[in-house]
């Protein structure tokens, strides 16, 4: 299970037992839930305006819903296990990564004529869709990110990461893409495709996201569950958080930097404060 935090004030919740929960961000207070695929739900994202959902599931499809009423709007067959999902092209189109090693291109309105755009040599991992350059960002279990603009399709700039990769983050904006990846923390600027940092960690990192003010990484380690808060310039660490009880598989960061989620194997999505003590949210000032 992991979670993806969403524009605006709402994030989707992703669960083994098939069943996506949508909840306001800032309180945390339920608003739904999507019924109707039939294994676990690895992925879950919002669009732009927060209007529709996608969901990539272990019952080998991708879903779209409307998000205010819960209803299953189109599903998108696949042949294997959809591990990722994301909204593409202004949100008329959905991309997918599959455990068949395909990432797949799904125009809403005619869901049985998908194009794959770029295949791994392994499983996909993850797929990102980059609003701010129109770009499809994969990554799989061949230790490679790929990153293909749907413009030019034959024109594929792949990041060879060398170890294992467990996550990829993009801030909101699609500015900065993160990876995690063994005890390495990797950071591209999207605008130039160059590396802006690679942070040596000494523990195994399990996700690393990066505020789009770019002054904040936030990482969770793969043993110790502990949620870190880093420095972006130097690497500093600056807080450490107890709280979940299983791996963290994702991290995201709220569009003003204010508020950060992560999402465990604990079937728990925590938020967390980037400026404790301050009145934002859940969490507001009591005078004594």
């Amino acid at each position: 299970m992991f979670v993806l935090a969403k524009p605006d004030r709402q994030s989707a919740r992703e669960c083994s037992h098939g069943k996506p929960i949508l909840r306001d961000g800032p309180t945390g207070d339920w608003l739904g839930t999507f019924l109707g695929h039939k294994g676990a739900v690895w992925s879950a994202m919002l669009n732009t305006d927060t209007s529709r959902a996608v969901t990539a599931s272990a019952d080998y499809t991708a879903k779209v819903w409307n998000a205010f009423t819960g209803q299953e709007l189109v599903s998108l067959p696949h042949n294997h296990i959809v591990k990722s999902a994301d909204f593409a092209d202004n949100d008329a189109a959905v991309i997918t990564g599959s455990q068949d090693k395909l990432v797949r291109l799904f125009d809403i309105t005619r869901p049985d004529q998908p194009s794959t755009v770029v295949a791994h040599s392994a499983p996909v991992r993850s797929v990102k869709w980059s609003r701010h350059k129109n770009v499809v960002v994969s990554a799989g279990d061949d230790k490679r990110i790929n990153i293909l603009d749907l413009r030019a399709p034959t024109a594929v700039k792949t990041l060879e990461i060398g170890d294992n990769i467990s996550n990829i983050s993009l801030t909101s904006d699609g500015r900065i893409l993160s990876c995690a990846s063994s005890k390495r923390i990797i950071v591209w600027d999207v605008d130039a495709f160059k590396v802006v940092k690679d942070i040596a960690m000494d523990y195994e990192v399990s996700v690393a996201a990066v505020n789009p003010q770019r002054t904040r990484i936030v990482t969770g380690g793969k043993s110790d569950l502990l949620i870190r808060s880093c420095e972006f310039e130097s690497g500093k660490e600056l807080e450490v958080h107890k709280g979940h009880h299983g791996p963290v598989h994702d991290a995201c960061f709220s569009p003003d930097g204010e508020v950060y989620a992560t999402g465990s194997e604990d079937g728990t999505v925590r938020l967390w404060q980037s400026n404790p003590g301050s009145a934002y949210g859940l969490w507001q000032l009591r005078k004594i």
